[in-house]
């Protein structure tokens, strides 16, 4: 387990691990007041959470399943990257994909963050690069037999 030092401006807790082995926290909307976001419409909703993580982590942000399923709502840019070095608020990007307005209430959990390892790479150009049996066969090319 690591350590993320956070800073909440918000009125909520801080996000917890909703079971036991939950991969994802569930961040909350940090409003005063109900957002209506119409369909089709896209919003940026603030989390009132700072972080900082650590050099080698990035924070994925993800849909959550329930506001998907029962309201049409998900994230663009999904999922979404907070890198080690951003510090400004968290902010989620939802779009509604239904056909009726949804409302966002202060404290509703609107997504899920996931804290995942990454590396780094460093490109080394060449002049070819090794068959394999796949080839360039992409965009459901394996579903084609």
């Amino acid at each position: 387990m690591i350590e993320v030092s956070v800073v909440n401006k918000s009125k909520n807790n801080l996000p917890e691990y909703e079971t036991e082995h939950a991969a994802g926290l569930d961040l909350r909307a940090d409003v005063t007041k109900q957002i209506s976001i119409l369909p089709g419409e896209r919003k940026l909703i603030g989390t009132g959470l700072y972080i900082e993580l650590p050099v080698g982590y990035e924070a994925q942000i993800r849909p959550r399943s329930g506001l998907a399923l029962k309201k049409g709502v998900t994230i663009l840019n999904s999922p979404g990257t907070i890198d080690a070095d951003y510090r400004g608020e968290v902010g989620i990007i939802l779009i509604n994909h239904s056909d009726k307005t949804v409302i966002i209430e202060p404290g509703e959990r609107i997504c899920q963050m996931v804290v995942k390892k990454y590396e780094q790479i460093k490109w080394k150009p060449v002049e070819f690069i090794q068959q394999s049996r796949r080839g360039e066969g992409g965009f459901g090319h394996t579903g084609n037999k």
